[in-house]
């Protein structure tokens, strides 16, 4: 099972209690899973309890080291401003994300690309987008559509 196909599993776990079905998994540049996650917004009353921000909270206890610059981050929707600093304050190799925020399909389009080409931004993950777009697209879609009726 891929890495993408993993954090959508941690996404399913979101939607059946009742969040924004956002599943992530950072693992080590040898392969090695260190942490899993998925949304907690609602179910913690924490606004900050996004799936990229736990897995990375996860990951950096677990090695006790802020600092994450052997490990990549796989994510099932491109990250918000919020997890796009997070992510480059933990100086992530590589971020892989699934969905796009946006209907143009360019990271480049959005805030988070705008931080990472600022001034104010110390490191820059490479960034790969788009990695199963459809099945992650469909998450989501789904979540939100049951939400309307």
């Amino acid at each position: 099972m891929s890495y993408m196909e993993l954090a959508i599993e941690e996404a399913i776990k979101a939607k059946v209690v009742g969040e924004v079905p956002i599943g992530a998994l950072v693992a080590h540049k040898d392969g090695e899973i260190i942490s899993r996650a998925y949304n907690l917004t609602k179910t913690t009353y924490d606004p900050s309890a996004h799936a990229e921000i736990n897995a990375l909270r996860m990951a950096a206890k677990k090695v006790k080291n802020n600092i994450l610059k052997d490990y990549d981050l796989y994510v099932t929707l491109e990250p918000c401003l919020m997890c796009t600093v997070a992510i480059s304050n933990a100086r992530i190799r590589r971020l892989y994300f699934g969905a796009y925020a946006n209907q143009v399909n360019e990271f480049s389009s959005n805030e988070s690309s705008r931080y990472l080409s600022s001034s104010e931004c110390n490191h820059r993950p490479e960034i790969y987008g788009g990695i199963l777009e459809i099945q992650n697209q469909e998450l989501i879609k789904s979540f939100f559509q049951s939400k309307r009726f």
